[in-house]
């Protein structure tokens, strides 16, 4: 495959190229007002409203028409939105950058795609006993055609600040050159991380997990700051003895940690 210019193609470029990823928004909140407090933050932020603002902005980025809406709010919290669209016109004029590269971020628009679909669940958690309390939003960019959904990737990350991210990009399928030969990728590809911009990356220690021969690339995210107060709803580390302090601190980290490796750690008291 060429790792310069365009590749003249038979007809429509049918690749399947698909963004999952899971962000992960962790706090503490004990107490029934604590709770209520972080239940009022979660559907504020993660409203259908505003979820399909943010998404209806990524449409525009990658150069989505869209065509339909569908949008729902849950009690006590949580949140569903599906966007459905289609083609724009590429003028001839324009050229499309595949390189690999940070996509653009927020209030920056750029390219055209041609078929696609936005999607976002959200899934409100809280351990029965220790206060601590996680929230997922799950989200996947799908587009058929030349453009990479990895373009909204850094508006989508800045838009929705969290604590953990995951990301699986894939491409599948294959399309044909004008010699009848398959292409299953059309533009190169290292790592998620060399499509993330620098003050995201700084913000992050990062995690690669790829597997090149399949087109299967997968990236986490660990935020490296820990300010316990941006953690507390209904109350501040002043209120709290330095016990509550430190063993509170241990949850938080227990279960970003837990969720950044993807697996259980024992306590060990």
């Amino acid at each position: 495959m060429p790792t310069n210019g365009k590749i003249k193609l038979q007809g429509f470029n049918n690749l399947t190229k698909s963004l999952s990823f899971c962000i992960y928004d962790v706090c503490y909140a004990n107490t029934a007002e604590q709770k209520a407090e972080y239940i009022e933050y979660i559907d504020e932020q993660y409203s259908a409203d505003r979820l399909t603002e943010i998404l209806s902005e990524a449409c525009e980025i990658i150069g989505a028409t869209v065509l339909n809406i569908a949008r729902q709010d849950y009690e006590p919290q949580g949140a569903s939105v599906t966007i459905l669209v289609a083609e724009e016109p590429l003028k001839d004029s324009e050229k499309v950058d595949t390189t690999e590269k940070p996509g653009p971020l927020p209030d920056s628009v750029v390219a055209h795609l041609d078929k696609s679909h936005i999607c976002v669940h959200t899934y409100p958690e809280a351990h029965p006993d220790h206060g601590i309390c996680t929230f997922r939003a799950d989200i996947e960019v799908s587009t058929c055609g030349i453009i990479s959904p990895l373009k909204a990737l850094n508006y989508l990350i800045h838009k929705l600040e969290s604590d953990i991210v995951t990301m699986d990009y894939r491409v599948r399928g294959f399309t044909r050159d004008v010699q009848g030969v398959k292409h299953y990728i059309d533009h190169d590809i290292n790592s998620i991380q060399n499509f993330i911009s620098q003050d995201i990356r700084d913000q992050y220690q990062m995690v690669d997990v790829n597997v090149y021969q399949e087109n299967i690339f997968h990236t986490k995210m660990l935020l490296n700051d820990f300010n316990l107060d941006t953690y507390l709803f209904g109350t501040t580390t002043e209120e709290l003895t330095g016990l509550e302090v430190k063993e509170i601190t241990e949850r938080l980290y227990k279960e970003m940690n837990e969720i950044f490796y993807g697996r259980n750690i024992p306590d060990m008291n």
